[in-house]
């Protein structure tokens, strides 16, 4: 079955960096575009970036644009989220997901990874 396994969250100071990565395995991994959400305490899921099957196409959140990056690497079936300049309020579970198709535009999301978390202090 799908798996997608997200790692690389863990504390750090504001401003700082993480690099998050999302192995998927169970899949043709190049016939899905991905994407990363975020959920804080007490709030709804929330959508941070999204890749089109080829890297060709990208879309960022208001909130997170010049600040994070999202890249994936095909050969290794895995899905990165670069972040700088992190803020308190980047903070949260950090979710990568599969989309129906190629595209991420118009689409659903099909497969849920498990959350890492990400916590930036003051």
């Amino acid at each position: 079955q799908v798996q997608l396994v997200a790692s690389g969250g863990g504390l750090v100071q504001a401003g700082g960096s993480l690099r998050l990565s999302c192995a998927a395995s169970g899949m043709t991994f190049t016939n899905f575009a991905l994407g990363w959400f975020r959920q804080a305490p007490g709030e709804d899921r929330e959508f941070v970036g999204a890749i089109n099957w080829s890297g060709g196409a990208i879309a960022y959140a208001d909130s997170v644009k010049g600040r994070f990056s999202i890249s994936r690497d095909n050969a290794k079936n895995t899905l990165y989220l670069q972040m700088n300049s992190l803020k308190p309020e980047d903070t949260g579970a950090y979710y990568c997901a599969r989309y129906y198709g190629r595209s991420y535009a118009n689409s659903g999301v099909g497969s849920w990874g498990q959350g890492t978390q990400v916590t930036v202090s003051a």
